[in-house]
């Protein structure tokens, strides 16, 4: 979609419908003076600035009008990539384990400030919580989807309700509406995420910490969408990933655990995401169009970058190769996440993913990882329109 014309723009052609511009001017297209407009029907001059034109004037109708306004579709602020460049890559970190007595709480949403993220960041459970992130890639690096790895009971149980959640969308078809975006029977999925999580988290739970649903089960809700805007985005990613290091803090998920958490828990949960974003249609939550990474997620580009560190023949620019994105998508998250975004966006790769498009160019996967690990502090967890939602409880504390 073309971005809308300013009102001052010297192609008074756009605007010819509306408001005829003084003739005066019509003869220096670059005048740095603005044309005073007048009326189309009477052609006195009139103090009103000319209205922005409709889409009919200047394009045909977008594929989708959202439901809600996404974040502003701008090109990256070269200061703020300068800053991520020069930030430090984001080390792994042990997750530090609880200990009795437990207090379980119903978490909270605080963040609502720039201040209030920056104290979240130089908080022991904010460097701890984007060390667990770190140390999950780091669990996964040079390993295919399909390697061997230790695969706990606890593990196994989590993978399977996650395919029952897979399931449920087959039982719940989606609705026939004219809208082309946000499906009304994802609001009948989430409602019964919502009745039966309390019990699906006591399938795995060890029963000294049974307490803790008050805390986890909101994680866990939020990690598959809005129900009420019918959208999913990084945010939700991420409450997934505090779902998980919220389990990490409870000693149910070990350090021995993390690749079967990437590449078993985390690609099922990937499967899921893509399930319900094509059947109900979920809208891009706060998606930054072209500019952003991807539409829904971020995580799977982490965890797939560090699969391919030191890999032989892949390298970054590989993604342009059809055949190796279909041969390899089923081994690695990031050619996976190339090729889920082949298959829903036409046109040029570069014209709809000139992000990852430009990382293409990178020489290896290690700086692609280190580089991602830095965006991913610096656009997901320190951008308050998504931490703004993130929960605070007594496993991840405010302080």
């Amino acid at each position: 979609m073309e971005p809308q014309h300013q009102p001052t723009s010297c192609k008074t052609e756009d605007h010819h419908h509306h408001y005829l511009q003084n003739p005066s001017s019509s003869g220096s297209p670059r005048s740095t003076t603005l044309p005073t407009p007048t009326c189309c029907k009477c052609g006195a001059p009139t103090p009103m600035a000319a209205p922005p034109p409709s889409f009919s004037d200047i394009s045909p109708p977008p594929n989708y009008r959202p439901i809600r306004a996404p974040a502003i579709n701008l090109p990256p602020n070269p200061n703020s990539q300068q800053a991520i460049i020069l930030a430090p890559v984001p080390q792994p970190l042990s997750v530090p384990q609880i200990s009795p007595p437990y207090h379980f709480r119903a978490p909270s949403k605080i963040i609502q400030s720039p201040d209030d993220l920056r104290r979240f960041h130089d908080s022991f459970p904010g460097k701890h919580f984007l060390g667990f992130v770190a140390a999950l890639s780091d669990s996964i690096r040079a390993k295919k989807i399909s390697d061997p790895c230790h695969e706990s009971p606890t593990i196994a149980t989590i993978v399977s309700i996650l395919q029952t959640l897979i399931q449920w969308v087959d039982e719940i078809p989606p609705t026939k509406q004219a809208a082309r975006y946000g499906n009304v029977s994802f609001r009948s999925w989430h409602e019964r995420l919502s009745q039966t999580s309390d019990s699906l988290m006591l399938q795995f739970l060890p029963e000294h910490v049974h307490a803790s649903t008050i805390e986890i089960v909101p994680y866990f809700t939020d990690s598959f969408g809005n129900p009420s805007r019918i959208d999913y985005g990084t945010g939700h990613e991420t409450n997934f990933a505090a779902w998980l290091y919220c389990l990490a803090r409870m000693g149910v998920i070990k350090e021995e655990d993390y690749p079967a958490v990437v590449a078993r828990v985390f690609v099922k949960y990937l499967d899921l995401m893509r399930k319900l974003q094509l059947v109900y249609c979920l809208e891009p939550a706060g998606s930054h169009g072209v500019w952003g990474l991807d539409d829904y997620h971020f995580l799977p580009f982490i965890f797939g970058s560090s699969q391919l560190i030191g890999h032989k023949y892949m390298k970054p620019k590989s993604i342009h190769n059809d055949d190796i994105v279909e041969n390899f998508s089923k081994e690695y998250l990031y050619i996976s996440g190339i090729e889920f975004i082949k298959k829903v966006k036409k046109g040029p790769f570069s014209e709809h993913s000139p992000l990852l498009d430009d990382i293409s160019g990178v020489p290896n996967w290690n700086k692609v990882n280190s580089g991602l690990l830095k965006m991913y502090k610096a656009e997901v967890l320190e951008k308050v329109p998504i931490m703004q939602h993130f929960l605070f409880g007594w496993l991840i504390k405010w302080e």
